[in-house]
């Protein structure tokens, strides 16, 4: 218990947990509200299943743009602004609610503003949750808000619906964007206990680029999102088609409040849970709780009654949360923090994008073939691909080298040193011994690797046609800033990779050149840089720039 709430010791942490929290509580209200209004107002339920899927549509197209503004922009800024954008949403639903003004069109598109502001608001958060509690303490602090959000799901639902009747769609509208402010005021509160982060200069749209490209270059991240979207897929069957199979059981609308509040308490009983469960499994984590969560949905599905549904759903939360937990907590811990915004918006995008689809294919199933197989049949899927996690070679949480820098490095360049021109091509040139080349080239594809996530869009190893023992790396970036930026995105273990490249040259050590396109009608001045460039070259494992080098 102790370690499940530690991270609640740190003030930023508690301060928007709590916020959170609240919040949450506001969101389902919401949820109700919005879907029972839109219903009243047409009686159709495609325009229901449109409001339903407004606020989370969004992050399918504005998720990757959200993570890069969230690694160019201060982080608190950025949850200020989303907050707003979700707040003033609300609370334009709940004046035209009020004033009788609200209509289908209205409803719909407030729904889709208020998605906005989710989709920029999830990576933000994600990526902010490591500057405020400790790097040991960041699954836990994963865990508590899941908790958090299951504590609002079991119970937000139904104060909401008891709003609704009692009070009507527009107080529920407006509780939900005062709890908006909390998380506010929380961000006021806390804004200053975190340091000022380094700008990432590239556009908006190469930021968006090297985020993809840092996953795909990246192999163990990119196992990473094809597991947390493998499992979006098999296990979204749980909660898509729970009402259909609680009805089929007989059940009622109380009743579905019954299952879902048994998988919130399952998921409260295994945060507390976590830390103990880690420990005995330790890498194996993620194989036990997608196959447990699996067998507990093939459980739910072959259900007879709704005290035996019930408790597959308590068991079905605790894996779901234990699941997600150390998926979220892995994908935070790898990535550098140059570029977490834009790694925990792919991670959002890879479960929270990717659930619709399962949603869908589920809903499908269960028309044609009953609820109950439906489920058996995707659960059955999840114990398959917990079976299947040892073959994506994740580390443990207690495995992971979260990227560390030399602290000695040049900080951030001003704005007025900034030099505009490029692309830049930089050529390292090796004289190798003939016996040494396939070991060469085997850490030369670990070299590639680290140039093309860290801001390259092109790279080649060459080898002299007239002299085989003589191979040169290219490779290039958008502008000379990018590539100055480059040199800052280096972690220590990158450092140790291209210094192990280094060590093949026989010669007095690897040659590098680097070319620059010039704009001949406006060439830029270069001589105020090339100082900051050289020292980057002798601080972060480079190769050096040397102006005596002898270029053959």
């Amino acid at each position: 218990m102790t370690s499940a709430v530690a991270p609640l010791r740190y003030g930023s942490f508690r301060t928007l947990w709590v916020a959170s929290m609240l919040s949450a509580f506001g969101t389902f209200i919401q949820g109700l509200s919005s879907s029972q209004l839109m219903f009243d107002l047409t009686g159709s339920n495609t325009w229901v299943g449109l409001m339903v899927a407004s606020t989370s549509l969004p992050l399918l197209f504005f998720a990757l743009a959200a993570g890069a503004l969230a690694d160019m922009f201060d982080r608190t800024k950025l949850m200020l602004l989303a907050q707003g954008i979700m707040g003033g949403s609300a609370l334009a639903m709940a004046i035209l609610t009020a004033s009788g003004a609200i209509t289908p069109g209205l409803l719909l598109g407030l729904g889709f503003v208020l998605g906005t502001g989710v989709a920029l608001n999830l990576p933000t958060w994600q990526a902010l949750l490591p500057d405020m509690v400790p790097r040991g303490l960041i699954a836990s602090a994963v865990a508590l808000q899941s908790a958090a959000f299951n504590v609002a799901r079991a119970v937000g639902p139904a104060l909401g619906g008891f709003i609704y009747a009692v009070f009507g769609a527009a107080v529920g509208f407006g509780i939900n964007a005062l709890t908006y402010g909390f998380v506010i005021a929380g961000l006021l509160m806390v804004r200053h206990t975190f340091e000022k982060r380094e700008r990432d200069p590239a556009p908006l749209g190469t930021a968006i680029l090297l985020g993809i490209r840092y996953a795909r270059f990246t192999p163990v991240f990119r196992r990473l999102l094809l597991l947390v979207s493998l499992f979006a897929i098999t296990s979204s069957v749980v909660q898509s088609v729970l009402p259909g199979h609680n009805e089929a059981l007989g059940g009622t609308a109380t009743t579905l409040g019954i299952l879902l509040g048994a998988m919130g308490v399952g998921a409260l009983v295994a945060t507390v849970l976590r830390q103990r469960f880690v420990d005995r499994f330790h890498r194996w984590a993620p194989m036990v709780t997608i196959g447990s969560f699996g067998l507990v949905g093939i459980g739910l599905g072959l259900a007879s009654s709704i005290a035996a549904a019930a408790l597959f759903m308590f068991f079905s939360g605790a894996f779901w949360v234990l699941t997600l937990t150390n998926l979220n907590a892995t994908a935070q811990l790898m990535a550098p923090e140059w570029i977490r915004g834009r790694a925990m918006s792919l991670y959002s995008f890879s479960f929270l994008g990717i659930m619709p689809l399962g949603s869908i294919l589920s809903g499908v199933l269960a028309d044609a073939v009953g609820t109950g197989t439906a489920i058996v049949i995707l659960c059955s899927a999840s114990v398959l691909l917990g079976a299947l996690v040892p073959l994506f070679h994740l580390p443990s949480l207690d495995q992971i080298e979260s990227p560390e820098f030399t602290p000695d490095r040049p900080g951030p360049l001003h704005e007025e040193e900034t030099v505009e021109g490029g692309p830049v091509l930089i050529l390292n040139t090796w004289k190798i011994d003939l016996p040494d080349l396939e070991e060469f080239i085997a850490v030369m594809n670990l070299v590639r690797l680290v140039r093309l996530r860290t801001g390259a869009y092109r790279w080649r190893l060459l080898r002299n046609v007239s002299d085989p023992t003589r191979l040169t790396e290219l490779f290039a970036t958008g502008s000379w800033e990018e590539h100055l930026a480059q040199h800052r995105r280096i972690d220590d273990a990158s450092a140790d990779i291209i210094a192990r490249a280094r060590s093949y040259d026989r010669t007095d050590g690897p040659v590098t050149r680097h070319l620059i396109s010039v704009d001949v009608e406006d060439p830029p001045n270069f001589a105020e840089l090339i100082s900051t460039h050289e020292v980057m070259h002798q601080t972060d494992g480079s190769i050096p720039t040397m102006a005596d080098q002898d270029v053959d």
